[in-house]
């Protein structure tokens, strides 16, 4: 059973961070486990998301840099997305993934720049 208030605090940061994309298409996580992802809006986004100590830009930063690290490139270009929309400038993400070229490798990097890339063209900046 769900912790009412933090899924309602989850469903809002999400909200938040994805803008016009928020509930434009279920994921496959949403259809295929969807009690699994209403544990992620609860506990990451609800919890997670919504601690003290970080400002929301700050835990974009964060999430950016280590979905680079693990190449983990569907849930980078959402982030990217959800980091514009939580206050970063495209010039911040590109000095976030120059960073991580020298920490997480060039290859690592030279991907992430064009998942970058197809979001700054999406979202037109």
């Amino acid at each position: 059973m769900a912790n009412q208030s933090d899924l309602e605090k989850g469903i809002e940061i999400r909200k938040k961070l994805s803008g016009d994309r928020f509930g434009a298409s279920a994921s496959a996580l949403a259809e295929l486990a969807p009690d699994l992802d209403e544990m992620l809006n609860e506990v990451v986004f609800g919890r997670v998301w919504t601690r003290p100590g970080l400002e929301l830009k700050m835990r974009s930063v964060a999430v950016i840099a280590a979905l680079t690290a693990m190449q983990r490139l569907p849930q980078l270009k959402s982030h990217i997305a959800n980091g514009l929309n939580a206050g970063l400038t495209k010039e911040e993400i590109i000095e976030i993934l120059i960073q991580m070229a020298f920490y997480a490798g060039a290859p690592t990097a030279v991907n992430a720049f064009q998942v970058a890339k197809e979001v700054f063209e999406a979202e037109g900046v």
